[in-house]
């Protein structure tokens, strides 16, 4: 499956809304994305994740780096409306506690 990256760029605020899976073949593009935004100085981006089904340690790693670029460029990462089964990677994992992801967790299976 392919993943759908649509951004809608406000003043200092872009919102990221994905739906698709996030794997090796997907990553790169999301990754080139997000590190777009994160590298505005100032900027807020907040990630819908609520269409991705799934997940593996390969997207964890671009959000890593997303995280790593608001850093460097006084930048901010929000993820909201995560899956429960994506929300369990960020938990199982620890990025739970230095990726502020909203708990607001929608239906899994």
């Amino acid at each position: 499956m392919n993943l759908t990256v649509d951004v809608q760029e406000q003043e200092n605020k872009a919102i990221v809304l994905l739906a698709g899976e996030i794997d090796a073949y997907t990553a790169p593009k999301l990754k080139e994305t997000l590190l777009s935004l994160t590298e505005k100085q100032g900027n807020k981006v907040e990630v819908n994740l609520e269409q991705v089904n799934y997940m593996d340690s390969t997207g964890l790693g671009v959000f890593v780096s997303g995280l790593k670029s608001t850093k460097e460029n006084n930048s901010e990462l929000k993820l909201v409306q995560l899956q429960d089964r994506v929300y369990r990677l960020f938990e199982i994992t620890g990025l739970i506690d230095v990726i502020d992801v909203d708990k607001t967790v929608q239906g899994g299976y």
